[in-house]
């Protein structure tokens, strides 16, 4: 089993677009439903930068939903789409400046949709502190895997600008 080190709060705290691409080849650990520990490759990711993308969910400003995009770099913010879906975002950044990266897919798993339910991932971890939490963190193993970039998925909504974003990094 490939072991890594835990990253660090500054790892998060940085820009979203100098994030995003640095998480892919990282590996997520969680704490599975059976309470074993598994570790999977990120291989997919997609960034979010902010009120001036309108493809962000802060575009729309402080909400209580949006809150958690609004602190420090570091946290999880996850949230649930048609009505079924939970989503699983880092948050990037410094505090005040809402960004956060969409896990699109790991190792075996593919779909954001998909990696939520297969690991149990639901409104509970909103909010968790990747930093000291004991149920879910990402890890360094030293893999530097070259990557792809292309538009993000699934927001037409944005307009041209926003969804033609090169901001869908994987591997």
């Amino acid at each position: 089993m490939i072991s890594g080190k835990r990253l660090s709060k500054e790892f998060y705290t940085r820009d979203v677009l100098d994030v995003a691409p640095e998480l892919p080849g990282k590996y997520m650990v969680i704490r599975l439903p059976d309470g074993i520990f598994g570790r999977f490759q990120v291989i997919e990711v997609e960034a979010y930068r902010g009120a001036e993308d309108k493809a962000c969910h802060a575009c729309k400003g402080r909400t209580p939903r949006t809150e958690i995009m609004f602190h420090k770099g570091g946290r999880l913010y996850v949230y649930l789409v048609y009505g079924m879906y939970w989503m699983l975002n880092v948050v990037t950044g410094e505090e005040n400046i809402p960004q956060a990266v969409l896990i699109r897919g790991v190792e075996n798993y593919s779909g954001p949709g998909r990696i939520t339910k297969s690991f149990g991932i639901d409104r509970s971890f909103y909010g968790e502190d990747l930093d000291i939490s004991e149920r879910i963190w990402f890890e360094d193993t030293g893999a530097r895997p070259v990557f792809k970039t292309g538009p993000r998925i699934g927001i037409d909504y944005s307009g041209e600008f926003w969804k033609t974003r090169p901001w869908r990094y994987y591997i």
